[in-house]
């Protein structure tokens, strides 16, 4: 399935009925007086956050989404049927713009959540509803409200805790697919990745956390080179990066430190959030390095690159380090979300006055003859 982070909609919530004038004739029943009903309401357009879709694959084509609108009034004091109401499904972390101001309507974040994004116009009122002591034989009536009409734009931002970053081709891929569910495809040429994938990381019995990798940067992106900065929209709600470097590149003469701290400027210039955020170096590809160089060549990239935050060396391939590295990521995500944990300070007293409450356990008499 092609991968959609964007799409543009149009939806039209629907218009109310409107009213009724009517006045009731039965054999006998003279002036009969008014019996026009209300119009029912239009139904409205709800979105629900469906954590079962990972792309806006079906907004790309069907852009135009309308609910039905009320029914009339009619005579005989029947009021109008309400309209049904719409609900789109959207994967979770979908972010909702009025695309004519660019205003924020709402954040999809959390799974089975729906909202109203369009409400239906009310019915109008019949004859019925003007009746009086002096006003006996109403002729009025309104029309129904319209309903509210929106044209939206869609961005998906992936709900991950972890994200890669990193150049073409630096084992992101291989990586993901070493430790999680994820199955990339993986071959050895740049840009094998072009959409952003994830993958759950099964750490224990229900310990796991999620990946995302998305496509590699490559110097000059912030003016489009390679896939730009299309993809990193998706980084921004994750709690930890990880910095995967190549450390064995088929071209000698490439140099690793020059390409990582690249990708280090492109970050900052996309979004300085987003490069201040937690970020562990990753030096990838070891078995591709002989034994007796590994610990020198490690030593020289740390040294010139200058990294302030932890070093890892792995193979993704062999996954050698791998296990040392997950275990480490999950320690950080599980104190992070302890951390973002709202704190409620308890009253000292009102445990206090809790223990006072609490009767004592009864004391039982030994020598009482009920016990011998």
């Amino acid at each position: 399935m092609k991968f959609v982070d964007e799409a543009y909609i149009d939806i039209a919530a629907g218009d109310g009925g409107n009213g009724c004038a009517s006045f009731r004739h039965e054999k006998y029943k003279e002036f009969g007086g008014p019996d026009g009903g209300d119009g029912g309401r239009g139904g409205s357009v709800w979105a629900l956050a469906d954590e079962n879709l990972n792309t806006l694959i079906d907004y790309r084509y069907n852009r135009r989404f309308e609910a039905q609108r009320g029914e009339h009034g009619k005579g005989s004091d029947m009021f109008g049927c309400k309209g049904d109401d719409i609900i789109l499904k959207m994967p979770v972390g979908t972010i909702i713009r009025n695309a004519e101001t660019g205003e924020l309507m709402h954040e999809l974040l959390q799974p089975g959540e729906q909202i109203l994004i369009a409400k239906g116009g009310e019915g109008g009122f019949g004859n019925l509803r003007f009746k009086s002591s002096i006003n006996r034989a109403p002729r009025q009536k309104t029309i129904g409200h319209p309903g509210e009409r929106f044209s939206l734009a869609l961005e998906l931002k992936v709900l991950a805790d972890v994200g890669l970053l990193g150049m073409p081709n630096a084992g992101k891929s291989t990586f993901i697919a070493a430790v999680s569910n994820a199955r990339p495809k993986i071959a050895d040429y740049p840009f094998t990745t072009l959409h952003p994938n994830l993958g759950v990381v099964r750490v224990g019995p229900e310990k796991s956390f999620v990946v995302a990798d998305v496509p590699g940067l490559i110097e000059g992106a912030s003016e489009g080179a390679g896939l730009g900065h299309q993809f990193l929209r998706h980084l921004q709600r994750t709690r930890l990066l990880l910095h995967v470097v190549d450390l064995a590149p088929f071209d000698e003469a490439v140099d690793p430190v020059a390409q990582a701290k690249a990708i280090v400027k492109e970050l900052k210039k996309y979004d300085p959030g987003l490069h201040a955020k937690p970020r562990w170096l990753v030096l990838n590809k070891l078995d591709m390095i002989p034994e007796g160089e590994r610990e020198a060549r490690v030593k020289d990239f740390v040294k010139r690159f200058r990294h302030k935050g932890p070093v890892f060396e792995i193979s993704a391939l062999t996954r050698e380090g791998c296990e040392l590295l997950v275990q480490k990521i999950f320690q950080h995500i599980v104190a992070t979300r302890e951390a973002e944990k709202p704190h409620v300070d308890v009253d000292p007293r009102f445990d206090a006055a809790r223990e006072q409450a609490v009767d004592p356990a009864p004391q039982v008499d030994q020598d009482d003859p009920r016990f011998r």
